[in-house]
Formats: structure tokens, sequence, C-alpha cells
């Protein structure tokens, strides 16, 4: 920002912002539930609002049922209108609406402008397909008393039946007999009907003013005190704030910024209760708190906190331990216990305050939002894995990424210029650490202008990405959502022409403040916006990018520096002519989602047809896009890759990311990663290599810096930090096939590539409350280390478990806590006994050029002496896997002495062998090994088998990874 462009105070005020941003973060800057009138209002006592369930607008039948439409009504409110239906995948769906329904699954009666529903999106849920279900008279389960409807699923896995309770409006859901999940229970259902203020009321402005004593509020200060515009103060006592948010129908204020409110209030909420003791709850990302969801609401109806937000902002350096709002949010919790895992997703991209209450026999979410919708998906499980199928089924599963992004990115605000993107290329190859990809964040642009390059620092593109593609290396450049308003600037004059900018309240481009200073937004929620972005990424248009060069979108939440809460005003527009608070959580998503399309688009000829409504087309030679996001909402686990954001240089955020990741994961947000070293701050070595050691095993591994920052390349430390370091990227490389299996069974399954412990230990309920270790894929242990100093460490394993240390010569450990070696040159990691893990241990400088070096299997065996494995191969890059089913798949056998490979899928052809087998546990001094001949007969193999660590190591085996064979150890 340039003082020249900007009237003084404006440059001063900026300057200021920019100031308190890269400071630590200022919590009053973000508002907290009493602050917010829909919040404050849902969360003091005696809300209630009684609603009953009154005749059905289509009656009950024992015809089979795929929506069952009611009504509820309250002697306080309007009447509402609701649906039931069974999803084929199994969730359950309880919506409610001021609108009368259709008899569709998306359809209502369409009046005007207020009878219109709320928006809510269309293209966010990709799987509603309804499962029969039908209305039963009785249960064993329950009471039915009259007013009472119960209607059971018919098919499918476990028996689920849900009862609406009539007198008192409330749902229950039983899974296979138990009552697992209800909802209203507490009677905290709350629906605010739109409507528009009149042209004058003087009625409620006399009323707001008489609240005040006549004086007009015009904000809550800072330090809890109510601001008059005659400039008194008064301070806010627990009365007045009830008054306020009573008042604040029609409009708010905040940090100067004052809210308008179109349609008044359009809260809504919903308590929603996970029943059976021993109940744990995990989920609702982002927030910078532990893994298992705290208590904000006493059992006695107390405050302990404030409730979990959800709404997505930028916060620089953001605070741990707090359940204030961060980049992104995903709706979602999964309750589990050793005896069933259930889970709710509530369906509404408005701000959205959420609290916990535990009870020895119930804990209690209570949500509570801006606007939207009531849109319950309850997912009845029983398992983990169920419900990760159920929610995937919903949102989307993960798409398999191209093994590139999977290795380790190298990033820092700012390479320089060409030279200090050469040196540190060169840096990894003279100290012989691998790496993927290297980062450019902003200051590689003209002037903060996206899609452009700094001519002076980096007047030859297209050679330097040559370079790195040439050892199968990538580059990722920054592309933020925020265009510079600058007449002589392609991309924005495009976008004005093509009209595809949010726009204000008052019917103009939206303009707000961010890196290039006065600039404007694209409406991502529109599906010509969108296309119109995709297109910005073609190779003609985008001048000086390859094939080889991917994106990184930041400051999506979105983050406007001279916003309220650095953000969006919330009565801005899309081109639609919805207002900004009816889909903020999304437009980071929708982002995320056009930019990885652009990557496609930019694959296809010129000349191709582009139908904003139709997908884009993709073909076996197509490349599989990358893009990294900081802002999401449930669904983005399509589009690519999210990241903590701005942490800090300390061990309490390395300590808190696995927390943080671990919450992401159950959310089914899955290539997930914190910056190596944390972004703010200096690290010393020491943290480095921790923290380095510890993302090694995390889905997204990227080294990151703020321009303040040391430099902390691998090398920069010096001998021995240096070989610690290279240890631990290395062992990332080594462990690539394993890491690339899991993440297309993922793709397949739904099930996270980052895992708690407790997902494949549900019946220990001491593995409920594991969150200092995690598991990736199901083999592999991983327990970072994030204290300083720190030699020796506790690990906890579940009782039938056996595992081996991975570090410590594969020694054996069983269930129990022991106390395990945790040198500085690496962290505890141990390998599953019952497991068959593929490596290569031949690492090279990209995973590229490891891509036809042969595999060693790792093999575990139980105290049955058995192990199992799948080894997933593919080309790597394309979606011929996924467009033409061309991939192998073997699966991994040993049992009774012989490890057989069993091919499941063979379309894709690999020459690639097995160089080595090892086998640990066997406990068979003498051992010797052969292979079976397809002619019949064996053949002799090398092997070699070590006492000390009861190992058996296979030298040479001849056999092919995708094939079929069997070795036989005797």
């Amino acid at each position: 920002m340039r003082p020249g462009r900007l009237s003084s105070w404006r440059f001063l005020a900026a300057l200021a912002l920019v100031v308190t941003l890269v400071g630590a973060v200022d919590r009053s800057k973000f508002r907290r539930c009493d602050q917010a009138a829909f919040c404050a209002g849902q969360r003091a006592p005696a809300t209630a609002e009684g609603y009953s369930l009154v005749a059905a607008t289509s009656s009950p039948t024992t015809s089979p049922l795929t929506t069952y439409f009611f009504s509820l009504t309250s002697a306080h409110k309007k009447p509402l209108y609701a649906s039931l239906s069974f999803l084929k995948a199994g969730s359950v769906r309880v919506r409610v609406s001021e609108v009368a329904f259709e008899h569709d699954f998306d359809g209502f009666n369409e009046h005007n402008d207020i009878t219109k529903p709320r928006w809510q999106p269309h293209d966010v849920l990709v799987d509603k397909e309804h499962a029969p279900f039908q209305h039963i008279v009785s249960t064993p389960l329950t009471t039915i008393a009259a007013g009472d409807l119960a209607f059971q699923s018919i098919g499918g896995g476990s028996e689920v039946v849900v009862v609406l309770r009539g007198a008192e409006f409330a749902v229950e859901v039983f899974v296979d007999g138990v009552l697992s999940v209800s909802a209203n229970t507490l009677g905290k259902m709350h629906y605010d009907h739109r409507h528009e203020r009149a042209a004058t009321d003087a009625a409620q402005e006399a009323e707001k003013k008489d609240i005040h004593n006549g004086k007009e509020i015009a904000d809550y200060g800072e330090d809890g005190l109510a601001i008059y515009t005659d400039g008194s103060r008064q301070q806010k006592g627990a009365d007045e704030a009830d008054a306020a948010a009573s008042a604040d129908v029609w409009e708010e204020s905040f940090g100067g910024h004052k809210d308008v409110k179109r349609f008044g209030s359009t809260a809504v909420g919903l308590d929603v209760t996970f029943h059976g003791s021993s109940r744990y709850l995990y989920g609702i990302p982002e927030h910078a708190t532990d893994f298992v969801l705290k208590e904000t609401i006493s059992a006695d109806g107390k405050p302990v906190t404030d409730p979990y937000r959800l709404y997505n902002l930028d916060v620089f350096e953001y605070e741990l331990n707090e359940p204030m709002a961060l980049y992104g949010h995903i709706p979602m919790v999964m309750a589990a216990s050793p005896s069933n895992t259930v889970g709710a997703f509530w369906f509404n991209p408005t701000e959205t305050f959420v609290d916990v209450t535990k009870a020895p026999a119930a804990t209690t979410t209570h949500w509570m939002s801006e606007s939207g919708w009531i849109d319950l998906f309850v997912l009845p499980g029983p398992t983990p894995a169920a419900v990760f199928s159920q929610f995937t089924a919903l949102t989307g599963k993960a798409q398999l990424p191209p093994m590139f992004a999977l290795g380790y990115h190298q990033s820092r605000w700012n390479y320089k210029n060409e030279p200090d993107v050469t040196r540190t290329n060169e840096g990894f190859d003279t100290h012989v650490v691998p790496y993927d990809v290297l980062w450019l964040d902003i200051e590689h642009t003209d002037g903060k202008r996206y899609f452009t390059w700094d001519k002076h620092a980096f007047p030859t593109p297209l050679q330097m990405q040559a370079a790195l593609a040439h050892v199968g290396r990538k580059m990722v450049t920054i592309v933020d959502p925020h265009i510079k308003r600058d007449p002589n600037y392609a991309v924005h004059t495009d976008a004005q022409a093509n009209e595809v900018y949010i726009m204000d309240e008052n019917g103009n481009e939206f303009d707000g403040w961010c890196w290039p200073g006065s600039s404007s937004y694209v409406d991502y929620t529109s599906p010509k916006a969108r296309r119109w972005w995709a297109t910005q990424f073609r190779l003609d248009k985008y001048v000086g990018s390859t094939l080889d060069l991917f994106t990184w979108n930041d400051m999506n939440e979105p983050s406007v520096f001279n916003g309220p809460e650095v953000s969006m005003r919330k009565n801005c527009q899309s081109r639609a002519g919805v207002e900004h608070r009816e889909w903020h959580n999304l437009y980071g998503y929708y982002m995320q989602r056009a930019t990885m399309e652009g990557q496609l688009v930019r694959q296809l000829p010129a000349d191709a047809a582009l139908d904003p409504l139709a997908p884009i087309p993709i073909s076996d030679s197509m490349h599989r896009p990358f893009v990294l996001s900081r802002s999401f909402f449930a669904g983005t686990q399509r589009y690519g890759a999210i990241w903590t954001g701005d942490n800090t240089a300390s061990w309490d955020h390395l300590n808190y990311a696995t927390k943080m990741l671990l919450s992401m994961s159950v959310a089914s947000l899955t290539f997930v990663g914190a910056d190596v070293g944390g972004f703010f701050g200096t690290p010393d070595a020491e943290l480095v290599t921790r923290w380095t050691q510890a993302a090694a095993y995390q889905p997204f591994f990227r080294g990151h810096a703020h321009h303040d920052s040391d430099r902390r390349e691998p090398w920069v430390f010096g001998e021995p930090h240096t070989g610690r370091i290279r240890e631990a990227i290395r062992r990332r490389y080594v462990l690539l096939p394993y890491v690339y299996t899991v993440f297309q069974a993922c793709a397949t399954s739904g099930l996270p590539v980052m895992r708690p412990l407790w997902l494949h230990h549900t019946a220990d309920e001491a593995a409920f409350a594991v969150e200092d270790a995690f598991l990736l894929g199901e083999d592999i242990y991983v327990k970072p280390i994030t204290a300083p100093g720190v030699t020796t460490t506790q690990v906890y394993f579940p009782p039938g478990s056996v595992w081996y240390n991975v570090h410590e010569g594969y020694a054996r450990l069983t269930a129990g806590s022991h106390s395990v070696a945790a040198p500085l040159e690496y962290i505890p990691t141990f390998q599953r006994g019952g497991s068959i893990v593929a490596q290569r241990w031949r690492v090279r400088r990209s995973s590229a050029l490891m891509r036809k070096d042969p595999y060693t299997l790792v093999v575990a065996l139980d105290d049955s002496k058995r192990a199992t494995g799948e080894l997933y191969m593919d080309d790597e890059f394309t979606f011929a896997h996924e467009t033409s089913g061309i991939f192998s798949k073997v699966r991994l056998s040993f049992a009774d002495g012989r490890l057989s490979s069993t091919v499941v899928a063979s379309a894709f052809a690999s020459d690639v062998l097995v160089e080595r087998i090892v086998i640990v546990g066997l406990q068979k001094a003498g051992a010797t090994v052969a292979k079976e001949l397809a002619t019949g007969g064996q053949a002799n193999v090398e092997s070699f088998y070590d006492a000390a660590t009861d190992t058996l190591t296979i030298r040479k085996p001849g056999v092919r990874a995708a094939g079929t064979w069997t070795l036989v150890v005797q």
C-alpha cells in the first residue's frame, strides 16, 4: 500500500490495522456470544418456544414412505413446516422451514420475497437419495403416546427407529434398539420468521430508546459499556443485555460497524442430545482447543466458557485453548463411546455458536445460528466407520491427490526472486534432502495483482518452473480472492465486464481493503462467477504459468482489513441478491472449488464449451489438481488440502497441532496439516526438528514462515540438526507407498488419513481420551514430542493390541502405558502387529524420481503370527485411475508361515519389483524361505534372521509388487 494513493487518515488506519494483525491476537476485535443478539437471546434461560406436532400434511400409511411432511405450532410463534426423511447412505434428515414444502426433496411453495425460503446451497451435498421407511404404530423401544408418530427404516444395515413426539415436539432416534440421539428434548428449538421492516416503525424505535432511558445505543464497547449517540456510557448488565438482544431485531453494532438486517432477526436454533454414558464429543472444527470437546455450559445451566463459535475469520497468531472462531468451520460432531458411535451435522453456513453440556447419561449440544435453516442430519453409525461413510456420502469423499502433493513442501513469505528460488532448490540437493514443491507468497506478483509476476524479481517464470520440473518438482503460487481495483489490471476490468463481483448493500461493487489496497471480491457462490474464475487459470491468461504450477488460496474467509471482525459486512450481497450473512462460511469452500476447476479448465482445448452449470469433462490424460485453502466448510475435502493457518513457533502450538488436525479429520477434512516450525516467530533447532518429525506423519507436510522470521530451510541450523531434520523428511518419502495407499482408501471408504486411536479401538474407553498421539491409517502409530529436552515419553497401547517400535529394532510392545525412548534423533513411531506396510527405501530428490523404484514390505505379526495389508499403484498424477479404472491393487497376507500377494485389480501395468521383505515378530531362528513357482515346486530365496531383533529379512525375492505370488517361511 502506497501513501500517495490514499488519503492520510485511511492510510494511517490501514497501517494501524496491519500493525495490529502482526501482533498477538486482539480478542476484543472478535465478538462473543453475549455481543451477538441471536446467541445471547437463545443462550438465555427460559427461551423455549413450546412447539407441538399437529396434523400431518401427508397422513401416516403402512406403505413405504420417502419423505414425511408435518407441521408444528406454537402459542408464541407462527406455524412451521417440517419433513422427515431417511437417506440411502444411512443418515436421518429433519428439516424445518416457515414455508410449506412441496412434495419433492428441495421444493417449496414460493410466493414473494418474504415467503420464499431463506437461502440454502443446493450444490454442497452430493448424495441426497432417499431410502424407504415405514410408519409403525408401536415399538418395544419406547411408549408411543397419543399424538406421537413412529417410523422405522426398511432394510439396509442398522435398524433405525425415529419417534416424533407430538405434545412437546421432539425427535428421538433409536439405533439397534437403543436411544442414541434426540433433538428438542430440552425445548430449545428456535425459529425467527423473516419479515420486512416497515418504512417507519415508530413503536419499535420508541421501545428501543426506552430500554436505554430514551437514548439511542450506538455500540457496546470492548469494555462492556453501552455507548450512546450522545456520548454517554453505561455498564451493560445481564438484564440490559437481554433487553438489547431483543431490541436488536433490525440492526446491531460491533467494533464501530453497523449491521442493518434486511429481514430482521432470522435466528434458528436446536438442542441435540447424545444419549449413553461414557460419551466423548469431537469435531466442529476449526478451534485451537482440545480434541475432546469441552463443556461450555455446566449441568446446572451455568456458563463455563463462551460457546464454540463457527464463523470463518482471519485470526493472526491465534490463542490456544479458546473456543473462538478461526479460519474455517464444519458444523458436525461425532459422539463416540464403547457402546456405539453416532454423529450430527447441522447443515447451516451462517454464523453459529455451539454450547456443550455434559451429564452422566447424556451429552447435549445446543446449536444457535444467525439465519439459515433448521436442517439436521443424524448420523446413526453405530460404528465410527459407518459415521464416516454416512457423512462423506452427504458431503463427498476426498479426491486422491497426486503423489507429489504428499511429499514435502517448502514455503516462505517470501522467496524474494529467481536467484533465491534457485539457491533454495539447490540447497535441498546439496544437503541431500528430498522435497517436491516450492511455494511463492504474495510478493511474487506485480503489486499484489494475482495471476501476474513481478517482472523484476521473476522475469522468467517458465524457465524457473522448468528447472524444478526437470527433477520432478512443482511450484505453487498464491492467488487470493481480493482483486486490486485498478483500471489497468486486466483481471479486474474483465471481472467488472462479466459482473462477477460481490455487491454492497447499496448495489455497488463492494470495495474492501486487503493486501493490494482497494479491492473487490469475486462472488464464488455464483456458478457463472466460478466458471469465470476458472478460466483465469488458462495458460494463455495466466501468462507465465504451466501445468506444473499449482495454487494456494489464502485470505478467503474472506479477510477484509477494514471490515467488521476483519471480514465482509453481512449485508453485502451476492449477484443473486442474497446477503453475505447467509453464505459467509461457504465463501472459501466455493473459492477452492472454483480454483480446483481452474486447474482442470486450463487443460481443456481453448474452444471447449464451458457451461457454468455442467461439470467439467475429465479425461484419462488430465492431471489431478492441487489446491491449498485456509477457509473451509463441510465438503471441502473434495477440492484439496487445508492447513491450520497462522500458527506460532512455540511448543504449545506444536502440541495443539495434533489436536486440531484430529478434530478436522473426524469431520472428514482429511488432507490437513500445520505449518512446520510455526508461521510467526523464530523457532530454535530443537523445535523445528520435533515439528518436522511429527509433521512427517501428518497428511499435509509443509514448512512455512513469516517474512520477519529467520530462514529455516532444513540445513540452516547445521549439523547435527540438519541430519535429524533430513532423516525425518526422508522417513516421509520411505512411507509414501503406504501413505498413498491410505489416501486411496480414504477416497473410497471415507475414513480419514490421520485418525484418533479410538477409531480402531472403540471397546477401550481409555483410548477416547488420547489426543497427544495419532494413527496414520490403521497401521502406523505416532507420538509427537511437544516439549523441549524430552528424551523419554509415555505411550498408551489398547488391550489386545501388539505394536513394534520402528526406531528401536522393532521391539515388541503390548497393552498398557509404556515408557519409551524419544531422543532428539526421532519421535516414537510404532507399526501395528498384524499389518503389512509397503515402503520404498531408495529415497531420491523427489517422489516422481522414485516412481519406478522397488518396494520393501515390512510384515509385523500379531500374537497369532498373522498380518495383512494392501498396496495401491497407479501413474500417480492423472485421472486414469478414476475415469478408466487404470490402477492396480494387491492384498498381502501372512498366515501359517505363508506370505501371499493376491491381485485385486491389475489394470495399471507395472513391472516394479519387491526388493526386500522384513518380517518382525516371527520368533523362529533358523527360518528358511522358498518361493512357490508357477510350474510347481519351490525355489529357495536368500534370507537372514537377526535373533537380537527377531527380524527375518528376505532379500531379492524376485516377485512383482503388482503380481500374484507366495513365499513360504519354514
